[in-house]
């Protein structure tokens, strides 16, 4: 039972105080992933190089120095005792970003209602890494919705169901994971190779969470069967094909879940890209921001509550016994 305690505390901490604005963790491991990166991708800067094991195997080893000792001392000294209880809701309310998913969705919506496409654009950039100087609000709205529904399972639904699978050790590890491939996981000059172990681990720690998503996402369809397993269907058809499967899996579901298309064409670092169309509908618009948010909210409610009726049953089945 602690552990659902665990969550609903990480998860009202999150609630209440949103993304902490100085001393954040993972701003600190950022800084220190720049250094090592600085420190062993040195081939990027020599690219005559013929070999793509040396930058590789660079970056299996960077991986692991940043990836591996914090769960793995985390898991060595803990102890079932108050404080650590504490400390385990602590470190994952640091993991999840819900509220400041939701503030910075609203920070496009806001000025998309006001018809204020300029400023609308300038915050879309912070969420998403396309080009987006020249979006229409339709374009605006799809790539805020798109940014919603995938980080719902990176910032949020990922951290609560590894903390369920192996505690805060795994929590730690994914979000480590998660970072380093927003950081390295870019298919270019400098990390292409350096980078590739930072991408094969985060699609692989991502893989069971983002069925879960999925799954979560899925359940939201007012009890009608035949809409759930089409959203479910549609996220492994559409999902497979799309440039992040992890990815393409939860948003086809949300987006099947909602009504709506995503997916289509869209310009990153001056390379224009299409991606398969993902759920089924019509086309996004900005009230569709709103709903994806409250996707993303019910699904974290639904795993917590559906954790602790698990935790529950064996309690009283352990009592018995």
């Amino acid at each position: 039972m602690i552990s659902s305690v665990i969550m609903v505390m990480a998860y009202l901490l999150d609630r209440w105080l949103g993304e902490v604005k100085r001393f954040h963790p993972l701003v600190g491991f950022g800084w220190l992933s720049t250094a090592i990166e600085h420190t062993f991708n040195f081939q990027h800067v020599t690219p005559k190089t013929t070999s793509l094991l040396l930058p590789r195997l660079l970056g299996v080893l960077s991986w692991l120095i940043l990836c591996l000792p914090l769960p793995i001392i985390y898991y060595y000294f803990h102890q079932n005792q108050l404080l650590f209880w504490c400390l385990d809701a602590l470190v994952l309310y640091f993991a999840i970003g819900l509220k400041s998913l939701k503030l910075h969705a609203l920070q496009i919506f806001n000025p998309l209602n006001k018809n204020d496409l300029a400023t609308a654009r300038y915050f879309c950039g912070y969420l998403v890494s396309r080009n987006t100087a020249d979006l229409s609000e339709q374009e605006i709205s799809r790539a805020t919705v798109e940014s919603v529904l995938e980080n719902g399972h990176d910032a949020a639904v990922a951290s609560f169901f590894w903390f369920i699978i192996g505690g805060i050790p795994l929590v730690i590890l994914h979000r480590l994971a998660n970072t380093l491939d927003a950081m390295w996981g870019y298919k270019n000059q400098r990390f292409i190779h350096f980078g590739w172990c930072a991408a094969r681990m985060d699609d692989l720690l991502g893989w069971p969470s983002a069925k879960i998503t999925a799954l979560l996402y899925a359940c939201q369809t007012n009890f009608s069967c035949s809409k759930m397993i089409s959203a479910l269907n549609n996220g492994y058809r559409q999902g497979q094909h799309y440039k992040s499967l992890n990815g393409g899996w939860v948003m086809a579901t949300g987006a099947s879940v909602l009504n709506f298309t995503l997916g289509g064409t869209a310009t990153y670092h001056g390379k224009t890209v299409t991606s398969t169309p993902l759920g089924c509908g019509n086309s996004v618009v900005k009230n569709d921001i709103f709903r994806s948010i409250n996707l993303v909210n019910k699904a974290v409610i639904i795993l917590m509550f559906t954790y602790f009726c698990y935790q529950l049953l064996h309690y009283f089945y352990s009592v018995n016994l």
